[in-house]
């Protein structure tokens, strides 16, 4: 009789991450935008994309300290994936919370580091309906930066795929109409990986520098444009100027019987209107 192999012992990260805290962070995340940005906007175009079942690796831009809640937020549209990222090891000691929203460590710049985030994306991805992802710029970079220089360890982690994809995804946080900046995003075309083996490491890296760049430079069209009908509005933010001369505004749309709106677009077409 042949013993069925024993299936490998889950790595910390999944023992610990919590799927009732991963909801309720996420529940604070969308009410910690919406105080802060004008609105949380995804691009309509490849807002749906075709990723299939097998594992996948999101691979974003990082020009910003707000990019893991852009990432909490983008999350929540794969409902059947668990989502798990890579952190700075060290930053993941400062908050070791983070631990149990699906958070796993990485000594930057070691090859102890490269190995344990290989070993632990690698066994992440063998496991069903798994999504992990990455900022592979490794520190904050301008959205302008091009080519979007990504560190190898992306490359290496789809050599050892067999099926899946990788899907870019980029971000920026650029200012409108509003007081407050908008927070956009956009999902490039996915990558199909069916054999790993069939380039390099390095060849990998290279394909999603150049699809990154690629959906960067959509993405960055697309905010030049200042068009929200482009977009699907995720989190609706908050506009106007507050305070005083807001109150006085709804005060007096309320005199007229009007409905309230605090957009500075709104504004000036009133003033436009002889208003």
């Amino acid at each position: 009789m042949t013993v069925p192999p024993t299936p490998p012992e889950p790595p910390d990260v999944v023992r610990l991450r919590s799927a009732f805290l991963v909801k309720h962070f996420t529940r604070h995340v969308h009410r910690f935008m919406a105080k802060r940005f004008s609105a949380v906007r995804l691009a309509r175009e490849g807002a749906r994309p075709a990723i299939g079942d097998g594992p996948l690796v999101v691979v974003l831009n990082h020009p910003s300290w707000w990019d893991p809640m852009m990432c909490v937020v983008l999350a929540a549209r794969f409902p059947t994936r668990t989502a798990y990222a890579p952190i700075d090891a060290e930053a993941l000691r400062a908050y070791g919370f983070f631990r149990k929203l699906g958070f796993f460590g990485v000594e930057q710049g070691t090859l102890a580091g490269a190995r344990a985030f290989l070993r632990t994306g690698t066994t992440l991805l063998a496991r069903p309906h798994v999504a992990i992802w990455i900022t592979p710029q490794g520190e904050f970079r301008d959205v302008r930066d091009r080519p979007p220089r990504l560190a190898p360890g992306v490359g290496h982690l789809a050599r050892h795929l067999r099926g899946g994809a990788v899907l870019p995804l980029a971000v920026e946080y650029p200012f409108w109409d509003e007081s407050k900046p908008e927070a956009l995003a956009a999902f490039g075309e996915p990558i199909a990986v069916e054999d790993g083996h069939a380039r390099t490491p390095a060849a990998w890296t290279a394909r999603f520098e150049d699809a990154l760049a690629a959906t960067q430079d959509a993405l960055a069209a697309r905010a030049r444009a200042r068009d929200p009908e482009a977009f699907e509005a995720l989190i609706g933010g908050s506009a106007g100027v507050g305070g005083v001369y807001d109150a006085w505004r709804r005060f007096r749309a309320w005199l007229r019987g009007e409905r309230f709106d605090p957009t500075h677009a709104a504004a000036m077409k009133k003033l436009g209107g002889g208003e």
